[in-house]
């Protein structure tokens, strides 16, 4: 389970080190970060597949993603005697995110290549230093794996440091190219479970969206990010997950209802039977929020629960009387996997927040950078970015 998520100087996350539960709601309203937090955790999990900075890429590039705010603000200007003014920059640019669970921590620090020599890729981001670290917090003694520029040692049984045979590009982490299990097993355990981290963001409802096709069946533990082989998931619950809380999953949203299977030549494709109706929708008759629940539902109910489960704004297209039977939803998946879900919708989040396992961390906006509301500096988790 993760228990602390840090990130430093992305967008309007300045400085941002969060605890983390089983449950977490982030909350708040437009604007306050909530939509950086869940881009950060994406940003985190690329690098298990060597793809961080080619997301970074497609956000705009290093420079439109960095905190374009101050480096740091005066006690005038917090107490609003002075307006924010525009200054030199005298640090290295730096973009950092990290963290931490119950066993193993991986943070990484990005910035931009030196003048000399020139480059057309002056714009992409370098990776600087990363850490794979034990405990719940980054420090030298806990260190286990360190890349620092080209650099890669990682400490051996005995305790002492083993430089590895190899110099990385400034492009590539050591969570895609240092994966030896002989050297660096803790590097290769972690790499593997932040791979099967799940995100589900805004699955398509439109007329042609692919859950609304019917397609060629093969067992799906694991509902695709685009819902595409909805059906076939369904049908691998029924089959091999637990189709009785699946079932009580629909009834509670709409009672009376039923979902099942049908297959053709191989091709599956879902329908839904509703009370009073003689006869099953198709799911080309679906309305958009009827849909996109069923797609939340099978991705919960998933036979193969991620270690991390991650939800932005579950609520998008779903009338506010389904939005109880999703919290409830959620809660459930919760007992399986960690959650952390993104949303702003009042009555998801009052169907969250009144649990009282669920972490709430609510967001705010104060001279442009996110802030947790209520928490102080003493209120954070220990956290200490290492020196390039």
């Amino acid at each position: 389970m993760l228990l602390t998520l840090a990130i430093a100087n992305y967008r309007s996350l300045r400085q941002l080190v969060i605890p983390l539960s089983r449950l977490n709601l982030v909350t708040g309203p437009n604007g306050s970060g909530k939509s950086s937090l869940y881009r950060a955790l994406r940003l985190l999990a690329e690098t298990s597949t060597g793809g961080l900075v080619p997301a970074l890429a497609r956000e705009g590039g290093l420079p439109s993603t960095l905190w374009a705010g101050p480096e740091s603000f005066g006690r005038k200007v917090l107490s609003g005697e002075y307006e924010v003014q525009g200054t030199v920059r005298s640090k290295s640019v730096s973009l950092k995110l990290g963290f931490s669970t119950e066993d193993f921590g991986y943070l990484c620090d990005l910035g931009l290549p030196p003048p000399v020599p020139a480059s057309a890729f002056m714009l992409d981001p370098e990776l600087k230093r990363e850490w794979i670290f034990t405990g719940e917090s980054p420090r030298p003694s806990a260190l286990l794996v360190d890349r620092n520029g080209p650099a890669v040692r990682a400490r051996t049984v005995g305790g002492s440091w083993d430089a590895l045979p190899l110099r990385l590009a400034p492009f590539e982490s050591v969570m895609a190219h240092c994966s030896d299990p002989g050297r660096t097993p803790e590097l290769l355990s972690l790499r593997e479970r932040m791979r099967a981290w799940r995100f589900y963001d805004h699955f398509r409802t439109d007329a042609g969206a692919p859950a609304r096709q019917a397609q060629i069946g093969t067992h799906t533990p694991i509902l695709n990010h685009d819902g595409a082989d909805l059906a076939a998931a369904v049908q691998t619950i029924h089959e091999i997950g637990d189709r009785q809380a699946f079932a009580e999953t629909i009834d509670d949203a709409f009672p009376g209802a039923r979902v099942r299977v049908e297959v053709a030549a191989g091709r599956f494709s879902l329908v839904m039977e509703q009370h009073g109706l003689l006869r099953p929708l198709q799911v080309a008759e679906l309305s958009d929020g009827t849909l996109r629940f069923l797609l939340l539902a099978t991705a919960l109910h998933s036979p193969r629960p991620p270690e991390l489960l991650i939800l932005n704004e579950p609520e998008t297209s779903l009338h506010p009387d389904l939005l109880p039977a999703l919290g409830r939803l959620i809660v459930s998946a919760a007992e399986r996997s960690q959650v952390i879900v993104v949303s702003h919708a009042v009555a998801l989040v009052g169907a969250l927040a009144e649990n009282p396992d669920c972490a709430v961390v609510a967001l705010e906006k104060r001279l442009g950078e996110t802030h947790v509301v209520g928490s102080g500096p003493l209120d954070r988790p220990a956290w200490t970015w290492p020196e390039r």
